[in-house]
């Protein structure tokens, strides 16, 4: 029996390890990870640098620090996180390159008695396989794109969807991000990118290609994550585009709970209209800040989605999906989760 397994076959049955162990330093692990990895870090990151920068200098005398490092830490890794383990526990081990410090680990697993297996080619040839899936992925399903004008309510609608049953894909949930100058999370930072393409490639794994996907109008980046091209283009080629319309004053009341945050910080929400200047003109963007700074805020928000968004997001989402051209649109009369269920289960039902 091998010991080793290749990025396919682990990939296609990642449900059935008992655990992912990721056995690099808490920075790497931090970037990205397999979706669903625990760290257990052979060497931490002062302790990676300090080998890397030897290995430069002297290249046996690096292996030999790193040796008496890494057996080091292995041996509290097994103490500390190995008790009680049954000897049928199967877990997957990996590093950056599939190289000494997975197999170190993997090693002393394996003489204990657990089923251990050793990823060939380590994280590196599965951020290969990530990259690889998801140009190839997105052709595979059936589109339902909601579209809509700025505070509409299509976050709130594809989050009822997903509690009717639907499958969804909330772009801007895996972003940790509102996708607007205004749409930083204030509780959550962004992913890195490629932790965003690790999320992003376990939901469309998760997806059934034979089942309709809804999924949010977006445009080509989320805050500072970019999406990929072939989404996109999937997005645009294979999409079914469904309008949501709200009328203007519900609009500023979601709008106005989506961002009550910066009811606490008025000179931070000023700060990200400078970014509007060059687009929108100096004169403007003062005006918005002068009625963010008096509390005006359903004044500047209702400002900002006729002066700003609204003549951005319509061109821009009709020359993406022509077909909005024909489709007449579903009228939200607010926000509510009773009329959020009930949009929902229409939009189900066909």
């Amino acid at each position: 029996m091998s010991y080793t397994i290749a990025v396919e076959e682990a990939l296609a049955q990642l449900g059935q390890f008992d655990a992912i162990l990721d056995v690099r330093s808490p920075g790497e692990f931090a970037e990205d990870h397999i979706p669903g990895a625990e760290n257990w870090p052979v060497l931490d990151d002062e302790e990676r640098r300090i080998v890397g920068t030897l290995y430069k200098q002297d290249p046996l005398e690096a292996r030999r620090l790193g040796a008496t490092l890494v057996a080091r830490n292995v041996a509290r890794l097994l103490d500390e996180r190995t008790g009680g383990r049954p000897k049928t526990w199967r877990p997957l081990v990996y590093c950056w390159r599939g190289g000494q410090r997975s197999l170190s680990l993997h090693w002393f697993l394996g003489q204990i008695g657990f089923r251990s297996r050793q990823l060939v080619g380590g994280y590196k040839a599965y951020r290969a396989q990530v990259r690889d899936d998801l140009t190839r992925w997105p052709e595979r399903f059936d589109y339902r794109v909601l579209c809509g004008l700025t505070g509409c309510g299509k976050t709130r609608l594809l989050l009822a969807l997903a509690d009717e049953g639907a499958q969804v894909l909330d772009l801007e949930g895996l972003a940790a991000h509102r996708g607007s100058v205004l749409g930083a999370l204030p509780d959550r930072d962004q992913p890195t990118q490629k932790g965003f393409d690790s999320a992003l490639w376990a939901r469309l794994h998760e997806l059934d290609p034979t089942r309709p996907v809804f999924v949010e109008s977006e445009s080509r980046k989320i805050g500072r994550i970019a999406l990929p091209a072939e989404l996109l283009t999937a997005l645009h080629r294979r999409g079914r585009p469904v309008w949501i319309d709200m009328p203007e004053a519900a609009r500023v009341d979601l709008l106005l709970q989506d961002y009550a945050h910066f009811a606490a910080d008025p000179e931070g929400f000023c700060q990200l209209l400078d970014g509007l200047v060059e687009l929108r003109g100096r004169a403007r963007v003062m005006a918005w800040q002068a009625q963010a700074r008096s509390g005006a805020w359903p004044a500047v928000f209702g400002a900002l989605m006729r002066e700003h968004y609204d003549p951005g997001y319509a061109g821009s989402l009709r020359r993406h999906f022509p077909a909005l051209a024909g489709v007449a649109p579903l009228t939200l009369a607010d926000g509510h989760p009773e009329t959020l269920r009930a949009a929902a289960r229409q939009l189900i039902a066909g």
